[in-house]
C-alpha cells in the first residue's frame, strides 16, 4: 500500500501549467519556511503517542501567560450566532448549494475528512469553495429540470484544509513534498479577493494536537496575509479539539491564535478515536460497540464542560461535534429515530453552555438551532468546573462489548474504504454518516479487541469470544461476502473487486497499526 498520508498529483502535472499563473512564487517562500516546522510536528506527535503508549499520558500544562494573563477574544458580530454549523464535503457542489441554501448560521465545507485525499477531488473541493466564496456555485437539479444557485444569506463559510499529519507530493522539483495543510491555505487565499467576500477568509483547523501547533498555524495565516497585502489579522479561524494531548492544551492553544482565533469545536468522533489511540495498552480502556455508547459519557461531558468554560472566559465561542444517526426521506421510522436522537444530542450540549453544534444534512438544521435558545451563551459559564479535571475517567458500566459489534466494525470499514476507492470521503451506511474518524475508531475497537483477549467480547449466548488475529480474519471474509451478495441493493459506489481491494486495506490498516487519521 503507497503511503495513505501523501496526496499525489498526476503523472504529467505541471506546477508552472497547471497551477495559477502566479502561484509558486508565492508558494515556494512558504514551503521553505513552514513545510520543514510541520515536518518536525509530525515527528513529534509521533514522540507524543510512543510515550503514552509507555505509560507516560497527556496531562495539563502548568500555569502559563496563557492561562494568567488577562487576554480576550472579541468575537465579531457576522459569526456571534452559530447554533449550527452544517458540514460536509467540498467536491460535492449539490451539497455544497443545498447546505447554504439550509438557513444554516454556519456552513464547513470540507477538504478533509469527508473527502477522499486523491488529487481530482481536492482540486475539484477547491474550486468549488472559490465558486461558493463567489456566491457562483450551482448544480443540476434533474428532477425539476433547472440549475439551482446559492440564495442570498448571512450563512457563514467556514473552509475546513487538510491537517498536518497530511503531505502533498508532485508540486515542487526532485519530488520533495510540501505541507497538505500549507498548499490548500495557499491555494484558497491566492485566489479570492477580500473585498467580494461577506466576511474574511475563514478556516477550519484540524487534528491539532498541541498549543505549540497553534503557533504554526498563527505564523502561517500572518505569513499568507503578508504575501497578498493584507492586515496581520486579516484571515480568521475556528479549530476542532479532535486529540486527547489537545484537549489539555485548549487554554494555550487559543493564546497562540488569539488574533484570528473565534472559537473551538469537540470533534468527538475523531477525539474518541484518539483517545482510544492514547490509552491503547491499557486494557480498561476496550470500548463497547459504538452506537452503545452514549453521548454524555463523562468522556466526552467533562471535556465539553471544561471547553465552554475556557472559551467563555476568554470570549470565544464553544461549539458541539456531530450526530451521526442520519435522517432518511424514504425511511420515516428511521427518520424519527434519528431526528430524536439529534434534539436530545444537541439538548445535551446547550445544557453543557456550549454555543451551537454541527450536523450533515438540511433537515437537521432546524431542531439542531432550536435547542439553543439564544445565539450565544457567552456571558454564561458553567457552574464548578475544575480547571484542570481529569480528562480520562474510566467507562465503566457504559454500553455492551459484543461479536456483533466486531462484525459490525468490519462491515462499515470495508464500506468506507470501498467508497474512499470510489472517490467518496463520507458514506452514508446503514443509517449512519461515516467518515475517517468514524473509521478510525472502528479499526481501533477491532485493533483493541485482539490486543486484550483477556477482556471478554461476548456472542448472543453470553459467551466469550477470543479475537485472535484469525478471528478478525473471518469477521472480514464474512464481512466481504456478505456485501458482495449485496451488491447492488446496497447502492455502494463500486464493484466486487473494489469491495476486496477495500478489505485488504482495511485489515492491512489494522496488522500494521496505521491508526492515524489516514
Amino acid at each position: 500500500m503507497t503511503d495513505p498520508r501523501m496526496n499525489r498529483a498526476p503523472d504529467g502535472f505541471q506546477p508552472e501549467r497547471d497551477l495559477p499563473a502566479g502561484f509558486l512564487a508565492l508558494y515556494r517562500p512558504l514551503h521553505d519556511a513552514f513545510t520543514p516546522r510541520q515536518q518536525a510536528i509530525a515527528a513529534r506527535r509521533a514522540e507524543v503517542l510512543q510515550a503514552a503508549h509507555a505509560g507516560r499520558m497527556p496531562d495539563h500544562l502548568p500555569p502559563s501567560e496563557a492561562t494568567r494573563g488577562d487576554w480576550r477574544i472579541a468575537v465579531p458580530g457576522w459569526c456571534r450566532d452559530q447554533r449550527n454549523q452544517m458540514t460536509g464535503p467540498a467536491d460535492d457542489a449539490e451539497l455544497v448549494v443545498k447546505m447554504l441554501n439550509s438557513g444554516a448560521p454556519g456552513v464547513m465545507l470540507d477538504l478533509e475528512d469527508s473527502m477522499a485525499n486523491q488529487w481530482p477531488q481536492l482540486m475539484l473541493g477547491i474550486r468549488n469553495i472559490l465558486s461558493a466564496l463567489r456566491g457562483e456555485l450551482t448544480y443540476e437539479d434533474r428532477k425539476r429540470q433547472r440549475t439551482v444557485g446559492i440564495e442570498p444569506s448571512s450563512t457563514v463559510i467556514w473552509n475546513r484544509v487538510r491537517g498536518l499529519h497530511l503531505s502533498q507530493a508532485g508540486l515542487l522539483p526532485a519530488g520533495a513534498p510540501t505541507s497538505a495543510t500549507l498548499f490548500d491555505l495557499a491555494m484558497l487565499a491566492f485566489q479570492v479577493e477580500p473585498e467580494t467576500l461577506r466576511h474574511p477568509l475563514c478556516i477550519y483547523i484540524p487534528k491539532s494536537e498541541s498549543a505549540d501547533e497553534g503557533r504554526w498555524w498563527r505564523d502561517v495565516f500572518q505569513a499568507i496575509a503578508g504575501a497578498r497585502g493584507w492586515p496581520a489579522d486579516a484571515i480568521k479561524c475556528m479549530a476542532l479539539v479532535e486529540s486527547h494531548p489537545l484537549a489539555h492544551q485548549m487554554e494555550e492553544f487559543l493564546h497562540a491564535l488569539r488574533e484570528h482565533i473565534l472559537g473551538l469545536d469537540l470533534g468527538r468522533w475523531d477525539y474518541m478515536a484518539s483517545l482510544i489511540h492514547f490509552t491503547f495498552a491499557d486494557p480498561a480502556w476496550v470500548l463497547p460497540d459504538r452506537n452503545t455508547i452514549p453521548h454524555d459519557v463523562p468522556f466526552f461531558q467533562r471535556v465539553r464542560f471544561l471547553m465552554a468554560d475556557i472559551c467563555h472566559r476568554r470570549g470565544a465561542l464553544a461549539i458541539g461535534g456531530m450526530t451521526a444517526l442520519y435522517p432518511s426521506r424514504e425511511d420515516s421510522e428511521l427518520n424519527t429515530r434519528a431526528l430524536a436522537v439529534l434534539e436530545q444530542d444537541k439538548k445535551n450540549e446547550a445544557t453543557c453552555f456550549m454555543d451551537g453544534a454541527w450536523t450533515g444534512h438540511p433537515d437537521q438544521n432546524a431542531i439542531a438551532v432550536a435547542q439553543f435558545p439564544v445565539p450565544n451563551q457567552l456571558e454564561r459559564r458553567p457552574p464548578g468546573v475544575e480547571r484542570y479535571p481529569d480528562l480520562r475517567p474510566i467507562p465503566k458500566g457504559i454500553g455492551r462489548r459484543s461479536v456483533e459489534g466486531t462484525r459490525a466494525a468490519a462491515r462499515t470499514v470495508i464500506r468506507y474504504r470501498n467508497g474512499v476507492l470510489n472517490g467518496k470521503g463520507a458514506s452514508l451506511l446503514d443509517g449512519y454518516m461515516e467518515d475517517l474518524a468514524t473509521d478510525r475508531i472502528y479499526r481501533l475497537m477491532i485493533a483493541q479487541r485482539s490486543r486484550h483477549q483477556d477482556v471478554p467480547i461476548t456472542d448472543a449466548t453470553g459467551q466469550a469470544v477470543p479475537h485472535t488475529e484469525a478471528y478478525v480474519s473471518r469477521c472480514f471474509d464474512q464481512a466481504l461476502e456478505q456485501l458482495v451478495g449485496e451488491l447492488p441493493r446496497l447502492k455502494d459506489a463500486g464493484t466486487a473487486e473494489t469491495m476486496r481491494e477495500a478489505r485488504r486495506r482495511s485489515e492491512e490498516l489494522i496488522r500494521k497499526g496505521w491508526f492515524n487519521p489516514v
